[in-house]
């Protein structure tokens, strides 16, 4: 009998030398040599009677059931994977990891309960344990450099997933003066070395595109070994997809209700994509809806049918300031029927015109698989209020879009789950236009207005980004050769020390005799 095998990716965009690829690989490579996003070449199914048997199991396990019918003993072995599961759990505030409670007639995923106090933790964490494992066991000889772009959380996210990693670099680019004080906090206040941060003179589009030229350039990506922590890796949407799973199994305990409703406040895709994963997978999961702020490109593609990119606005929900969604691309494929020449082909029109356009029974498919709602500033700070006043709970303002979301669509009852993607003292200052005196924040986020803060600033050139890459890489590993060399330096000392102790004691003795 032959063990069963892991899923294996390809790419969106169809290159040969991007097909097939295991999940080792998938992870470390990040985004796909030709430019697209790595999916799997089959989503594996969970039946009625294994999802009812996992009804009773912790997060952790839960996670740890969910994951391995993607990755399975031929690329991690069972003990180590329930091990980076559990480490990366146990960063949490919470046993539940991801805790549901009722609001209001519907129900709150609280995903804030990780150490920066945002969804992202859930799967960055996961993320840093990946690479430590895989660098230990031969990837890129050890060694990895890794670029991110972020609207706010990603980047502290990451940050507190990789810092300390032996072998990697964390480079994070944000715009500057487009992240509230606290996110910006969060990143510049760390003080491992194999962190830097970098704030860019440009919006967060501008940051990912850095990032994106940065993956097509081989020379560049060969030389420092560069992988990925935004949700373009894979291995933060399998990780998203466990608290679906686990909060359809608390709201049905409580409820009898045959599906679940989830709505999402959306930017990247990332965190929606993992629903859908969900569903695809067989968890009973009713509507999915994308909520968005006045950024509305994705509330447009699914009302119209009209991806079509715009200038960015600020707004007081700033993670989700973005005009160009790059998880999307993976949902395309899948709407062009798994076709990566169509899906090349869209995205090369989309790249060079900024527009993409679906009609028909494609526009049809879409609104099938996603409903959509947009909530302005004021929508926001309303929601935000009431919510507040009614039932003494405060939102973040991208978890506030969600619930308006939720509202506008009729759908905010028991059957609904409303994400909480990060907890409101890291967005005060937006809270406190609908709320005063806000309610006291964690010790961990009001300390850090008194910590030594450490960032650059680089102005809106890919090659200025790499340069300055490459020159912190270069201080790092330079620094821990020397601070090694002197270890070793001590080592020997030590050891020659002793050597000489045992000799004088043995000199001693026998002068005795």
């Amino acid at each position: 009998m032959t063990s069963a095998k892991s899923t294996t990716y390809s790419s969106t965009r169809g290159c040969p030398t991007q097909k097939s690829i295991s999940f080792r690989t998938a992870v470390m490579r990040g985004l796909a040599h030709d430019r697209g996003l790595f999916v799997p070449d089959s989503i594996p199914e969970v039946s009625p009677e294994e999802l009812e048997s996992w009804r009773n199991l912790s997060y952790p396990d839960l996670a740890v059931e969910v994951i391995a019918k993607f990755v399975k003993e031929d690329e991690v072995p069972r003990d180590v994977l329930e091990g980076i599961v559990k480490k990366s759990c146990a960063a949490f505030k919470s046993e539940e990891v991801t805790p549901l409670i009722k609001v209001d007639g519907h129900y709150v995923l609280e995903l804030f309960h990780g150490p920066t106090f945002a969804f992202k933790d859930v799967a960055l964490q996961m993320l840093g344990n990946f690479f430590e494992y895989f660098l230990s066991t031969g990837s890129n000889g050890g060694r990895l450099a890794v670029l991110g772009a972020t609207s706010g959380d990603t980047g502290s996210a990451a940050i507190y997933g990789l810092r300390g990693k032996e072998g990697v670099d964390c480079i994070i680019l944000y715009p500057h003066g487009r992240v509230s004080e606290i996110q910006e906090r969060q990143m510049t206040t760390v003080p491992d070395d194999n962190i830097h941060c970098v704030a860019v003179d440009g919006t967060f589009d501008d940051c990912q595109d850095i990032v994106k030229a940065s993956f097509a350039d081989k020379e560049f990506r060969d030389r420092v070994k560069l992988g990925a922590v935004n949700s373009i890796n894979w291995c933060r949407v399998l990780a998203q997809t466990t608290y679906y799973f686990w909060s359809y199994f608390r709201v049905t305990d409580a409820e009898k209700v045959d599906k679940v409703n989830f709505s999402v406040p959306t930017g990247n895709f990332g965190d929606i994509l993992a629903g859908y994963y969900s569903r695809r997978m067989g968890l009973p999961v009713g509507d999915l809806i994308v909520a968005t702020n006045e950024n509305d490109i994705l509330h447009r593609f699914f009302t119209q049918g009209e991806y079509h990119r715009e200038d960015i606005q600020k707004t007081i929900s700033p993670s989700m300031d973005i005009c160009v969604s790059s998880n999307f691309e993976r949902y395309l494929y899948h709407l062009a029927g798994n076709d990566a020449t169509t899906l090349a082909s869209w995205m090369s029109a989309f790249e060079s015109t900024g527009k993409l356009t679906i009609t028909g029974k494609k526009l049809d498919k879409a609104q099938d698989d996603f409903k959509s709602a947009k909530a302005d500033t004021a929508n926001t700070l309303e929601t935000i209020k009431r919510l507040h006043s009614e039932h003494d709970y405060m939102l973040c303002p991208h978890t506030a879009v969600g619930v308006s979301a939720a509202h506008q669509l009729n759908t905010a009852d028991a059957a609904t789950v409303c994400l909480a993607t990060a907890h409101f003292a890291k967005f005060g200052d937006a809270c406190s236009m609908a709320v005063t005196p806000l309610p006291e924040i964690p010790k961990e986020l009001s300390v850090l207005g008194s910590l030594e803060t450490r960032s650059s600033r680089c102005p809106n050139d890919t090659k200025v980004v790499q340069a300055f890459m490459e020159r912190r890489i270069e201080e790092r590993v330079e620094s821990h050769k020397k601070r090694d060399e002197k270890k070793k330096l001590v080592k020997n000392l030590v050891l020659v020390s002793a050597v000489l102790g045992v000799v004088a004691i043995v000199v001693s003795a026998i002068k005795r005799r």
